[in-house]
């Protein structure tokens, strides 16, 4: 109870105020006047002084022009105390480092922290979480510019974390954009991550986590969800991870996982499932990818429900002809089936393994007799009279009708 009123009579007294005309000139002076749970309220101008140490519950407040430079060479803002609010404050020049992680904003061992609208530029790391639970990262915006892996950090960076929640942010040009380690029912939404060096979202070892209407666009190699359990995916985009080892999803070592309600467009593979477990993938849009699905005979009990798959060039792929998994109800533009019941399902099943992608599997320049009449013969007569494409991998019910889309869109690629 008397917390509580300590901390009431904080909130009703009037802001600490940090301005470079005085008297207090820098954000550390004003932090050591501010009570605890007090308000700390940053004027416009440009602060440079030695990284600030947050070691007390207090909400800092940034007025619009209110900037902590780095020059460069150093951390800016380390949070070591629960309850602290960071708002409004624009971060730059974080220096690099190859021994320890340098970020605009470290939080540490902390409970409940809030940190939202504020924009870092040029950061080593942007917003680092190591040991925390409860925190929130909201409407941050976040740019670097480096031009290789070794000398970049990520964009936000999350350690041995629990019940966190990613919203709102827009994540570019880092090493990857957002990244999960050792993180237990934290929620990823509505964030927009792109053109980072490696992955839009690098996910390992994060058991049931969500995450919900995000946007990773030409990222170097995709996203990648690793070595985790019972993870949700709805209705995310995945978009234009194009070249070599690239593709929109790889979901490697997993178990429980849902897929729901995503698109993949424009990779050079939509998804991969590798060693994935009981994988439930149900109302997905596969459109545009040069593989739909990469599925590996590692991958067990996946199910794949109501999905589309239009303009792949190859819808489905496999690394073996015993690979296991159940199609159904799928839409694929290249059935060629009829329905004489008329309920909407296909009465020939469709095997979604073209011949030739077997062939390329093992013999990747093959590729380039594609478009070969001789390609499209040897289509014709597997589809005719399957042998050779795996037979536990077929849709005994195709859709005839492409499904209304439920995948968000962005329009800026259409």
């Amino acid at each position: 109870m008397i917390r509580l009123l300590a901390a009431l009579a904080a909130l009703q007294a009037p802001a600490t105020i940090v301005s470079p005309a005085g008297p207090l000139t820098t954000i550390a002076a004003g932090l050591a006047a501010a009570p605890p749970h007090g308000r700390l309220l940053v004027r416009a101008g440009v602060y440079r002084e030695p990284t600030i140490q947050v070691r007390r519950p207090v909400e800092i407040v940034g007025e619009p022009g209110a900037v902590i430079d780095g020059e460069g060479e150093r951390q800016l803002l380390r949070i070591t105390a629960d309850s602290v609010t960071v708002r409004g404050l624009r971060f730059r020049r974080v220096g690099s480092s190859s021994t320890e992680d340098r970020a605009a904003i470290r939080a540490e061992q902390v409970r409940d922290c809030l940190i939202e609208d504020n924009t870092v530029d040029d950061g080593f790391f942007g917003i680092y979480l190591a040991r925390v639970v409860g925190c929130r990262v909201l409407r941050n915006r976040l740019q670097a510019g480096r031009k290789s892996e070794t000398v970049s950090g990520n964009g936000i960076h999350l350690w041995s974390a629990d019940s966190v929640l990613i919203a709102g942010n827009q994540v570019g040009g880092y090493r990857d954009g957002i990244y999960f380690e050792f993180v237990h029912h934290g929620e990823i939404r509505n964030n927009r991550s792109e053109h980072n060096l490696r992955y839009g979202l690098h996910f390992m070892y994060s058991d049931n986590c969500r995450y919900q209407e995000n946007i990773f666009r030409a990222n170097g190699s995709g996203v990648a969800v690793m070595f985790t359990s019972g993870v949700e995916m709805v209705d995310n985009q995945f978009l234009d991870a194009w070249g070599a080892g690239s593709y929109g999803l790889l979901l490697k070592e997993m178990t429980d996982s849902r897929l729901t309600g995503n698109r993949f467009a424009g990779n050079t593979v939509g998804l991969v499932a590798e060693g994935a477990t009981r994988l439930e993938a149900r109302g997905n849009e596969f459109e545009n990818n040069g593989r739909g699905i990469e599925l590996t005979a590692s991958s067990q009990e996946a199910r794949f429900v109501g999905n589309t798959f239009v303009g792949n060039t190859f819808d489905v792929t496999t690394n073996s002809s015993n690979t296991r998994a159940d199609f159904s109800g799928n839409f694929w533009d290249e059935y060629r089936g009829y329905d004489l019941d008329r309920n909407g399902l296909g009465d020939v099943p469709f095997h979604p393994v073209r011949l030739f992608s077997l062939v390329t599997e093992h013999n990747p320049p093959a590729l380039l007799l594609l478009r070969s009449l001789f390609v499209h013969l040897l289509d014709v007569a597997e589809r005719a009279i399957p042998s050779l494409t795996p037979e536990t991998i077929v849709d005994p019910s195709p859709a005839m009708r492409r499904p209304p889309s439920r995948a968000p869109r962005d329009g800026t690629d259409d």
